[in-house]
């Protein structure tokens, strides 16, 4: 069944990243810090088809790690601290900077998804026909 409903256009990028609707742009996307409702409580937008998979992540990695690195460099190089200062440094920045980001791309992936109405691969089999060796 084919949803049938108007919406006027949201914005994917900002709904995305506040976590709204990918539809309306009122409801809430997520029920926790990352669980995706089962439906929008405004529209009635059915979430199944949201599947970020490991997307988000790796884009986490890149932008925190390209950011960590750069500092661990810098101070590594100007002040020479010990390893434990790294480790107080470093671990708990990773930790905020990687949580803090994760949750606005995962909405971001998931707006964009809906606004391209982006599926599952599926493969063409060329109809009934069967492959002949």
């Amino acid at each position: 069944m084919e949803d049938k409903a108007h919406f006027p256009p949201v914005n994917p990028v900002t709904a995305g990243l506040s976590g709204a609707c990918p539809r309306c742009g009122q409801g809430k996307l997520f029920d926790g810090f990352l669980s995706v409702k089962g439906s929008c409580s405004t529209c009635g937008l059915d979430y199944s088809f949201a599947d970020s998979g490991d997307g988000p992540a790796v884009f986490v990695i890149m932008i925190v790690g390209f950011i960590v690195v750069g500092l661990v460099l810098f101070v590594e190089l100007s002040f020479q601290p010990p390893v434990w200062v790294h480790l107080i440094l470093w671990l708990p920045l990773t930790v905020v900077l990687a949580g803090g980001i994760l949750r606005p791309l995962k909405g971001l992936m998931i707006a964009v998804q809906y606004r391209h109405k982006a599926e599952e691969g599926r493969l063409d089999t060329g109809g009934d026909q069967t492959d002949q060796l």
